[in-house]
């Protein structure tokens, strides 16, 4: 069982690597690339997410405010006072996880709707703030972030560089950044979810009172996930900020929350590819509808509802169940 539990979650990362490393060659213009780069980046993100909401059960309605004081600390420190990117991103998460760490204390030993309403808050709270400070995050006109820098190399969309010979683009550039990153991401939740941490998260989304019996310490790893949930957003929201060079406090809102929470929901709560397929779906769906102009928002709520109706699981664990369910009959049949 161990073995294949491994080939599945090898497999599954070399899928994966290869996609995203033949993607360029169908993409013809640098916009492909930005979409690819902003995918793969709300991908990092719902990958996170998903270790808190689809593995442990703890519905979290203001993840984006992580994602944006990650987002807002880059700009501040890069912008502002002149600190190195690599650090600040490092820096941020790791104040992230500490914010996360003392707030889902107590936000944590609630449950259902009263835990929705109060991570609600909570995003609500980081969002006020940012808005509101203007001195220091330019209220709702948003502010300027400096290019991304790693060890003296700047990495710009709008500059080509030099690699074995070849000249690539900034754009490219930041895709392969991003594709690495995601690649990573997936590959430590996958090593979390294998670990005991992963097995007693998944006894607590199945009956807190039924782990607690058998000596499973729930609030300490509903904590635990909670923090590593925050970092990964707040890693990727300083990224998102150096990729974009200009962010807003909506990046930080209630709506982002939503749509965070929707891409898991969206491609199927404990399915790591799934959440992924779920960010590729709602990245690409406004673009995707921008021909219907005023009625965009209301085929994308549309689409969205019939995806729920008929697949409640999710797109990747339906249609897998679905493939699985047509082997087993077509192995039935043969018999």
């Amino acid at each position: 069982m161990l073995k294949s539990m491994l080939h599945n979650r090898l497999s599954g990362l070399l899928l994966l690597a290869i996609i995203i490393f033949i993607l360029p060659v169908f993409f013809d213009n640098p916009f492909h690339y930005d979409m690819a780069t902003q995918i793969a980046i709300y991908a990092t993100t719902v990958v996170g997410l998903n270790l808190l909401v689809g593995f442990a059960g703890q519905i979290s309605l203001g993840h984006a405010g992580f994602f944006g004081i990650g987002a807002y600390f880059s700009a501040i420190m890069t912008g502002t006072y002149g600190w190195p990117p690599f650090i600040t991103l490092l820096l941020g998460a790791l104040l992230v996880g500490l914010l996360a760490y003392i707030v889902g204390r107590p936000i944590l030993r609630l449950k259902g709707y009263y835990l929705s309403m109060a991570t609600l808050a909570l995003g609500f709270i980081i969002a006020i703030i940012i808005n509101n400070e203007g001195w220091l995050t330019g209220g709702p006109d948003g502010m300027p972030v400096p290019s991304l820098s790693i060890f003296g190399w700047e990495l710009s969309t709008f500059s080509s560089y030099s690699f074995l010979g070849m000249t690539i683009s900034g754009s490219l550039a930041w895709y392969w950044l991003a594709g690495v990153l995601l690649i990573l991401g997936v590959w430590l939740a996958q090593n979390l979810i294998d670990s005991p941490i992963g097995r007693a998260l998944r006894s607590v989304h199945g009956s807190e009172v039924a782990a607690s019996v058998v000596g499973v310490d729930t609030a300490r790893f509903k904590n635990l996930v909670f923090v590593i949930s925050a970092i990964y957003a707040s890693l990727m929201g300083s990224l998102y900020a150096h990729f974009q060079g200009f962010i807003t406090p909506d990046l930080a809102g209630f709506m982002e929350s939503i749509i965070l929470v929707t891409m898991v929901v969206l491609g199927g709560m404990g399915s790591i590819f799934g959440v992924i397929l779920g960010a590729v779906l709602l990245t690409l769906l406004p673009q995707m509808l921008a021909d219907f102009h005023e009625y965009e928002m209301m085929m994308f709520g549309l689409i969205l509802m019939l995806t729920m109706i008929f697949m409640p699981k999710g797109l990747l664990p339906t249609t897998q169940r679905f493939i699985r369910s047509r082997l087993s009959k077509k192995k039935g049949d043969q018999a």
